[in-house]
């Protein structure tokens, strides 16, 4: 991965989605001009919507099987494309569709639309009704999809309006995600965390499900990095910490703690230079293997992740391959993704709050406020007292997204949030941290958290919400289970059941 397409931003940018339209050539030329045009037309203002966020590039109207399967075999190997849209304008018979839709391997979406948004009751003639056959054309495509077994989305309705635009725009999102994925590489400095079970997983199935590829270097080779730092980018980064951040004074030029603020640079430093160089797009540490490391990282992984890199802590990869996956869909929207762990809670009858955070390593995207940098004692490593920044999640919507290894598959979770103000003040809590209120309440979220096996550690967006996680677990063609408003215990328990054999018997041999 090149380092300008590292920033989420620059990914979507770099990436495209096709526009191809289904008809027949039985119409004739005129009609055929007709369709092309005003797919153009839909084309066009899909893509100017400022819900659309990756460039809609409209392809010429396909006619015949040939067509169809050529297309499609391009989209595969053109690493730009990460998805494919298709509306049949007029009746395009499915069965010229079963060699593309067989041949594709990238995501679909199914846009159900026609030209117009009302009917032109007075006007209409056969010629009309010829030419505008969308609502049967796409239901004949919905079949041979179906019959197919392919994995899409679908979308209902004129592309003017804005849910409809809002969809395309999340499932594009959710596209670029996975091509994210694809074409992830993931740096494990050291194993993960001695006798944790959640943390492990089937790297080589990861790499065959989703495209990450996740291998391990010894953490003095990280340490090697951080030591080559120069003491002029040192200096020049300590005073973009100064600039940003409101700096606690013992970490100050000239104050007693200054070094650690400068070991904390250094090792932003030498962990930045190692990730660029292997073209890492994510990562993991482990504070039981620092090596010659002199503190756990803390800023260094927090800035990063607010970049758009992904990070496990523990050695949990499967977490950081969620993290960059959201920062990638959340490109350019309010908010952030962040590694996230549910800490403690709040266990006030009807006030039930569950406060979120970890050693050090929460990203500063969640919040707009002003950040602070500070130094303390961390009980836990045997190294200097890391820097870090503190700061509290900004309130609203959000979701917080496990994924976990359960032997035959990975299976993704979400819970829909809601990110609170700290009830009070938390002066002696020296950590990025958020507050929220799992939906539909404490006590159902948790258990049916627990029914699932979801992981500890999490990726909390504040940028996307379940919608895009449930497109990426569809072109992912991974399990997702869902905990929201309309989550009961006992049909969550019956869906884990029904998915443990359908997932099995959907593997086959």
């Amino acid at each position: 991965m090149t380092n300008d397409t590292l920033d989420p931003t620059a990914f979507l940018a770099s990436k495209e989605v096709w526009f191809l339209t289904g008809s027949q050539g039985l119409y004739g030329e005129e009609t055929l001009k007709q369709v092309a045009d005003q797919s153009r037309a839909i084309a066009d203002e899909l893509a100017a919507a400022s819900d659309v966020p990756v460039l809609l590039v409209w392809k010429p109207v396909l006619t015949d099987a040939d067509a169809i399967r050529r297309t499609m075999l391009e989209a595969n190997l053109d690493d730009s494309v990460i998805g494919v849209t298709a509306w049949m304008h007029t009746f395009s018979p499915a069965k010229m569709w079963i060699g593309g839709l067989d041949a594709l391997r990238k995501p679909l979406l199914h846009l159900h639309t026609q030209a117009n948004v009302a009917l032109p009751w007075a006007d209409i003639d056969f010629d009309f009704m010829n030419l505008n056959q969308a609502a049967h054309g796409d239901r004949e495509f919905g079949y041979m999809q179906t019959r197919l077994g392919v994995p899409r989305k679908t979308v209902v309705g004129h592309v003017s309006d804005p849910r409809v635009q809002g969809q395309v725009g999340t499932w594009m999102r959710a596209a670029a995600g996975a091509a994210a994925m694809r074409s992830m590489k993931l740096a494990r400095f050291g194993d993960n965390m001695r006798f944790v079970g959640v943390t492990e997983g089937d790297k080589t199935e990861a790499e065959l499900a989703f495209g990450v590829q996740v291998n391990t270097w010894a953490v003095n080779e990280l340490a090697e990095a951080v030591a080559a730092a120069s003491e002029t980018a040192i200096d020049e980064l300590v005073a973009v910490y100064e600039a940003e951040y409101d700096v606690v004074p013992e970490l100050r030029k000239g104050a007693e703690r200054h070094q650690s603020l400068r070991d904390g640079a250094a090792i932003e430093l030498g962990l930045r230079s190692f990730l660029e160089e292997g073209g890492f797009s994510a990562f993991t540490t482990n504070f039981e293997d620092l090596g010659a490391l002199r503190q756990l990282p803390g800023l260094a992984v927090q800035r990063l992740m607010a970049e758009g890199y992904g990070f496990g802590a523990e050695g949990d990869w499967k977490t950081s391959v969620l993290v960059r996956a959201a920062n990638v869909m959340g490109a350019g929207l309010p908010g952030g993704a962040s590694l996230m762990e549910d800490y403690t809670y709040h266990l006030v009858p009807g006030e039930e709050k569950i406060l979120g955070a970890h050693m050090l390593e929460v990203s500063p995207a969640l919040t707009s406020g002003r950040v602070s940098l500070e130094v303390h004692e961390l009980g836990i490593g045997g190294k200097d007292d890391p820097v870090r920044l503190v700061f509290s999640a900004d309130p609203g919507p959000a979701v917080v997204v496990a994924m976990s290894d359960v032997r035959d598959r990975f299976r993704l979770t979400v819970n829909v949030v809601d990110v609170v103000e700290p009830d009070e003040d938390l002066p002696n809590l020296p950590v990025g941290r958020a507050v929220w209120k799992p939906r539909p309440s404490f006590p159902v979220s948790a258990e049916a958290w627990l029914t699932a096996g979801a992981a500890h550690h999490t990726v909390m967006s504040t940028a996307v919400g379940l919608e895009a996680f449930e497109d990426l677990a569809r072109i992912v063609e991974t399990e997702l289970l869902v905990i929201d408003e309309d989550t009961r215990i006992r049909d969550f328990r019956h869906e884990v059941a029904w998915n443990a054999a359908y997932h099995r018997l959907a593997r086959g041999l």
